[in-house]
């Protein structure tokens, strides 16, 4: 992960960060119902100067005026709540000398309280270190936004799609001849792996029994929408998401058949099987866990997923998934906020390489996941945040040292 620039507001001393932060909490304490709530508030409150105004002379005039406006509402009746003051819960290696930067307070007290994890707001300011840039995601194949012909998506980057397997061998193949097109996919055998036909589980050069033509997922463009620009809550928290979609096959190329929508809490907000707007050739079981009941008496379409997504998302809340440009790209969404858990876990042979979801999971959660072809989505989405919380908390014992 990249560690956020030093350059911006690099002239403001961490002790007058840290004084403010002091004021903000203490203003915050009188207004609030909790002090959980207030300490969010006033992380948010000082992130949000520190990051738009760089210079040290506008940080001060725009704190200073912040800390008005906080102070003529706690003058109308509002008292300190009983709890531990905010010198006490930034005392410490905070007044040392040294580099400085508010992922720092953020990271200690995570480590120190262990409250950051309860904390949804304190926990979207942590994990914004960890969104890709825009280079990475037109790297990684993420649908950007053209802005010459609004709803079509931009793609950029290698056209080859590398599945949710630890090597670089295709899992889905068209292979093409002057008369029929057959589909393969890829299974792991005892000393590697072994390339069968997906409908007689026939080896490679058998005939087969499957003549179905499926389109390139990346020929179908059009009818893209994009999150929405809103103004930040007032907690500081536009919200922290795991999405994880499976797919299925139809005449015109992979289509949604179920979306699963988990928050920082783990609590599901969204879960849903979609409705195909084409014919299902291969409801892809076998990855996806879904059945062809399950998508029997699906009602919501495609573009009504997408209006609940849209309401649920904004262009800050932050997204985390694996392999997420394949989600984005089945649900037609352009989004920007985006923590991909294959970016952050990297195969170390690097790109294009990635590494398989189920064996994150069991080398840093020690969960064992996809067993016997048992697939949950809403357990990956879960899994998904469980794993950047762990990563928030590995890197703050470094930062710590």
């Amino acid at each position: 992960s990249t560690a956020p620039s030093a350059e911006r507001g690099s002239n403001i001393s961490k002790r007058v960060r840290h004084r403010y932060l002091n004021f903000f909490i203490e203003e915050f304490l009188k207004i609030c119902s909790t002090e959980q709530e207030a300490f969010n508030k006033a992380i948010s409150e000082e992130m949000m100067i520190y990051e738009h105004n760089p210079a040290r002379s506008v940080y001060l005039n725009v704190a200073v005026s912040a800390l008005k406006k906080l102070r003529n509402l706690g003058n109308l009746g509002s008292t300190v709540s009983n709890g531990f003051p905010p010198e006490v819960v930034l005392e410490g290696q905070f007044h040392n000398e040294g580099p400085f930067s508010i992922d720092v307070i953020l990271a200690d007290i995570f480590s120190v309280l262990h409250v950051l994890c309860k904390t949804d707001t304190a926990l979207y300011w942590l994990l914004k270190e960890y969104v890709l840039t825009e280079e990475q995601l037109k790297e990684n194949g993420y649908p950007r936004e053209n802005f010459d012909k609004p709803g079509v998506a931009l793609l950029f980057g290698c056209d080859k799609y590398y599945g949710d397997r630890e090597y670089s061998v295709k899992s889905f193949h068209r292979i093409t001849s002057d008369y029929k097109c057959i589909m393969l996919y890829v299974i792991i055998v005892p000393g590697g792996w072994e390339i069968q036909y997906s409908c007689c589980k026939g080896s490679l050069g058998s005939d087969g029994c499957e003549v179905l033509h499926v389109c390139n997922r990346k020929e179908n463009l059009e009818g893209f929408m994009k999150t929405f620009l809103r103004l930040m809550p007032l907690d500081g928290n536009p919200g922290v998401f795991a999405v994880h979609c499976e797919m299925c096959y139809t005449r015109h190329g992979m289509e949604i058949a179920r979306v699963s929508v988990v928050n920082s809490s783990f609590e599901v907000v969204y879960d849903t099987f979609v409705k195909q707007d084409n014919e299902v050739i291969d409801y892809n079981t076998r990855f996806s866990g879904v059945t062809q009941k399950d998508l029997a008496n699906a009602k919501q379409t495609l573009r009504e997923v997408q209006a609940v997504l849209l309401s649920m998302f904004s262009a800050d809340s932050i997204i985390i998934g694996h392999c997420l440009e394949n989600d984005l790209f089945a649900l037609k969404i352009i989004h920007s906020t985006i923590i991909d858990t294959s970016i952050v876990f990297p195969h170390h042979l690097g790109l294009p390489h990635k590494r398989a979801f189920r064996n994150i999971v069991a080398e840093y959660l020690r969960h064992i996941i996809h067993e016997k072809g048992n697939h949950d989505s809403i357990g990956d989405a879960r899994e998904c945040v469980e794993l950047m919380i762990w990563k928030v908390k590995e890197d703050a014992k470094g930062k710590r040292q």
